[in-house]
């Protein structure tokens, strides 16, 4: 596609809508850029598919800084962005390393564990639990409703994704009963005083961000450990190199995002009007997605990008969004993989793959990019 079709026009059976896709790294970030598309589902014209499409009841869900435009979305990032700076997030390292050390205890012990259950996927969801207020003995069900949530409809049937954003909503309204109770010092009890201010953070908004914080806090880092001890374990020279030297854990992080990006494409957007871009018109209604993963593979950009260099400089990828919707969590992403993968390689000498490669299975859907299972042996 990124050589032939750049910019082409396919269809998603499971939603029975048109959806544009660009590849060109050139072109995935003029896309994110242009103003002329919108990340608000109100905006999309009357009558078109994808408006027929949506899901009201999930609306309540969907009024996050992810589905706004300026300045909504302005105002929505700033009432969080402190709680993500980059000195905020180092304040956390000594908790992260804490919580890996835990992790990789229990998994020694055993021997041999699926190392998503075990190990990539209980750190991050741990550490925005904490951060925001949640109760971290309720991850299992955070894990459950956000697949399935993010996970494409089986045959278009979107009654299990709506059940498992009912319950969600549920959840959370639940929560913030008991924490107008009884306020902490966490993120979410400084939401919920931004709502209470009125005008900065209405009730729906602050439900719908407590959704992002917590499925955008865990699921990327599940997925940037996941693939890049993935990626390390196809290529051993590599994996050696970086035990051998602590110090390239930066690059190594940077270039496994690259390589296997933990988020497979771009949110949607949709054309507010009829768009000419890259030479073609794209219909007023219909959405446009910009895949990372090609972009990041892009020879016009990474010269041999299907090798895998934990040193490759630049590396300008675009794993974590471009633009005004630049993942906001990219800085403690990048520290938590940082910290599991290098105590991971330190504290387990024998790492190996538990099965064949052949026998692992990428999860379905082209939002999220990570495997299904990665069983490992220490």
């Amino acid at each position: 596609m990124r050589q032939e079709a750049p910019l082409v026009r396919l269809f998603d059976p499971n939603l029975n809508i048109p959806v544009w896709v660009a590849t060109r790294y050139k072109d995935v970030v003029d896309l994110v850029r242009d103003p002329r598309f919108t990340k608000d589902m109100r905006k999309i014209p009357d009558g078109s598919p994808s408006k027929l499409r949506r899901i009201d009841s999930m609306e309540v869900i969907n009024r996050h800084m992810l589905s706004s435009d300026p300045p909504d979305h302005t105002r929505l990032r700033t009432i969080v962005s402190k709680a993500f700076t980059p000195r905020r997030v180092e304040e956390l390292r000594p908790r992260v390393t804490a919580i890996t050390y835990e992790l990789l205890d229990a998994a020694k012990a055993r021997g041999e564990v699926d190392l998503l259950d075990a190990f990539a996927f209980p750190l991050p969801i741990t550490v925005i639990a904490e951060l925001l207020g949640v109760p971290v003995e309720d991850r299992e069900q955070f894990r459950d409703w956000t697949t399935t949530i993010i996970n494409p409809p089986v045959n278009g049937d979107l009654g299990p994704i709506q059940q498992a954003g009912m319950q969600f909503i549920q959840y959370f309204q639940g929560l913030l009963a008991r924490r107008r109770a009884e306020p902490r010092d966490d993120l979410l009890t400084a939401l919920m005083a931004a709502e209470e201010q009125g005008d900065r953070l209405s009730p729906q908004e602050l439900i719908s961000m407590l959704f992002l914080l917590l499925v955008a806090g865990h699921e990327t880092t599940v997925n940037l450990i996941g693939n890049g001890v993935w990626a390390l374990l196809q290529n051993p020279e590599q994996m050696e190199r970086l035990r051998a030297n602590p110090a390239l854990i930066e690059s190594a992080v940077e270039e496994m995002l690259r390589y296997r990006s933990p988020v497979e494409t771009t949110t949607q957007r949709w054309a507010t009007q009829d768009i000419e871009f890259r030479g073609q018109v794209i219909p007023a209604g219909e959405s446009v997605q910009g895949s990372l993963l090609a972009a990041n593979h892009d020879p016009e950009q990474f010269p041999e990008p299907e090798k895998f260099d934990i040193a490759r400089e630049p590396n300008r990828h675009v794993a974590f969004g471009f633009g005004i919707h630049f993942c906001l969590g990219a800085p403690l992403a990048r520290l938590e993989g940082a910290i599991a993968i290098n105590l991971l390689l330190e504290r387990m000498p024998r790492l190996r793959l538990a099965v064949e490669p052949s026998q692992l299975r990428w999860r379905d859907g082209i939002l999220v990019h990570g495997l299904q299972r990665l069983p490992v042996a220490f």
